[in-house]
């Protein structure tokens, strides 16, 4: 049988003079010195700066390729009539991003529409049949694209032939060619100056946004009532950013820790509902965690479920009755979409262990025809975490002879790169290297399972279970204290290039056995002692560990702590990530 992996630690080396010096300097506590320390943040000043994430930190729209020009001519149009249509991704950072700059052409006065493509009929991105479709409708309209669009060089020409205007928004990786005689707004185009390249598509929606209203007011600043708009959508771009995982540094960490903080008392009608579904709602502030685990996931299944206007029409109405009816409904559909994923996972997991074979193999290949398009994404992360190699899992199309699917990477290996050296074997593919699309043949499958493994084998060197899981620094129980760990929310907002903090304790025991809980047991909750203090943990997703964790007097640890909030009572859980028996 074929089990998943487990990781090698990956000690931070830090100097202990550094750490005694920091934690002077800053007045912080040495466990949170180690992590800065540990994160190649040694002096007062860097620390300060990690620290400050003040909204004066945002850049300038202005110097944004592109934006000047977008902005003057969305302007002109706001001020004719003209209908402007933005047009979206069905994912999280699209929905938030067309939800925002369409409040902001509203409330402007301006005449605003939206397009979402259908994820299953229609794909990513911009496509010839809607631009035509648009054409046709109102062909004087100014059509603004979010979140994507960079790569459209053909739909962009027909709109062009069919006299439709055209600015494109997007912060995707961009080909050899662009799109012609078209407005381009992306913070990393060649030439440009932009200090900061990461935003994700609701964050450069953001920055048109905040460009449109400064000239609308006096050239340089915007009204009051659009100042006051500009700041409850940051919350816009702080969900945006935090599910599209781009980095959370630079602009991006001032946009999700403003966004976070005052996304309770700013939201929408909608995003309030969406909120109460969730079981936020009484929450003074939320963590980044309570967007990647909660809120994005139910805007997320809309479109992952073929329904994404439904979530742009969640974030923009203001009927109270309708927009409780609809996160009530996309709650409905994210217990629908985890109901699939486990369902998935668990048929993937029977695929490899019934091929012994495949145990070896450097990448997995995994096809079923019970698999729902919109959800495979997901899963081959899953696929790729759990047996730690690149995973590509693919399902039925509309067409009985052909697969189509998705792939994940894992430990930094290209996969994209992996698919260019196949491309023989397959229809059509894209994307970049830590994910991919793709459709081919039934009847060349085995011939890209055997390519795919061949490439990987000679270009990955990362072994199942030798991918590194790194380490912030080793810490005993007495050093976890609700104090200490609530200290080191001073590095939030946590996700892409800033990690929730990685502890290790070593030599620990079980004080009481091992629980499942959850559906089916999939969740593992333990109560650990290490000398005297007894601590609470959870291993969510990792039922199948409390056999064997039962079986060892003592192990080793790795953990990420959080203050668990319940019943006006605040105490540290360790959500454990990893372990080892302790010989």
């Amino acid at each position: 049988m074929v089990s998943t992996e487990r990781r090698v630690w990956q000690y931070a080396h830090v100097d202990q003079e550094s750490i005694r010096r920091l934690a002077a300097e800053l007045q912080i506590s040495p466990l949170l010195a180690r992590v800065l320390v540990a994160r190649k943040i040694h002096t007062r000043e860097m620390g300060l700066k990690f620290f400050s994430r003040k909204l004066s930190e945002l850049h300038d729209p202005e110097q944004l390729p592109g934006i000047s020009q977008a902005a003057d001519r969305i302007v002109e149009a706001i001020k004719h009539q003209r209908l402007i249509t933005i047009y979206g991704d069905y994912d999280v950072d699209g929905v938030t991003a067309t939800s925002l700059l369409w409040h902001c052409i509203r409330l402007a006065g301006g005449r605003s529409e939206y397009y979402i493509p259908a994820r299953l009929e229609e794909g990513y991105g911009l496509n010839s049949t809607a631009i035509e479709t648009l054409a046709t409708q109102d062909p004087a309209q100014l059509v603004v694209s979010v979140d994507c669009g960079i790569t459209s060089v053909v739909e962009a020409r027909r709109a062009r032939e069919l006299g439709l205007e055209l600015i494109i928004t997007d912060h995707h990786q961009f080909a050899e060619n662009f799109p012609e005689e078209t407005i381009l707004v992306h913070p990393r185009l060649p030439g440009s100056s932009y200090p900061f390249g990461e935003l994700c598509g609701a964050g450069v929606a953001f920055k048109l946004a905040w460009a449109v209203c400064a000239r609308l007011g006096d050239g340089k600043k915007a009204s009051p009532r659009m100042k006051e708009f500009l700041l409850s959508a940051i919350g816009l771009a702080a969900i945006g950013t935090v599910a599209d995982v781009v980095p959370l540094t630079g602009e991006n960490r001032v946009l999700v820790h403003y966004g976070l903080s005052t996304i309770g008392e700013k939201s929408s009608i909608g995003l309030k509902a969406l909120l109460k579904a969730a079981g936020l709602h009484e929450k003074s502030s939320l963590a980044a965690d309570d967007i990647g685990f909660a809120l994005g996931p139910r805007i997320n299944a809309a479109g992952r479920l073929g329904q994404a206007r439904l979530a742009v029409e969640l974030l923009t109405t203001d009927n109270e009755d309708r927009a409780n009816k609809l996160a009530a409904y996309l709650d409905e559909l994210n217990k629908q979409r985890q109901s699939l994923e486990r369902k998935m996972f668990k048929q993937a997991k029977d695929l490899v262990n019934d091929h012994p074979a495949w145990s070896d193999e450097k990448a997995l290949v995994l096809t079923h025809d019970e698999w729902h398009a919109g959800v495979i994404g997901i899963v081959a992360g899953k696929v790729a975490e759990s047996f730690q190699r690149p995973a590509i899992l693919l399902g039925p199309s509309t067409s009985a002879d052909v697969l189509q699917g998705s792939g994940r990477s894992f430990a930094g290996f290209n996969l994209h790169e992996g698919l260019v050296a196949c491309q023989e074997h397959l229809i059509t593919f894209g994307g970049h290297h830590a994910a991919v699309g793709m459709k081919l043949s039934r009847k060349h499958l085995e011939a890209f399972r055997a390519s795919l493994v061949d490439f990987v084998s000679q270009n990955h060197s990362v072994e199942p279970g030798s991918a590194p899981l790194p380490i912030d620094a080793e810490v005993t129980f007495q050093e976890i204290s609700t104090r200490a760990i609530e200290e080191l929310d001073l590095l939030a907002p946590f996700g892409s290039a800033n990690p929730r903090p990685m502890f290790a304790a070593t030599r620990v025991e079980l004080a009481a056995p091992p629980k499942t809980m959850g559906e089916g047991g999939r969740h593992l909750s333990l109560l650990l002692k290490q000398h005297d203090k007894t601590l609470r943990a959870v291993a969510f997703g990792q039922g199948e560990w409390a056999e064997e964790i039962a079986a060892h007097a003592a192990i080793h640890l790795a953990f990420q702590p959080i203050i668990n909030e319940f019943r006006g009572q605040r105490n540290v859980d360790l959500h454990i990530k990893d372990w080892a028996p302790a010989t």
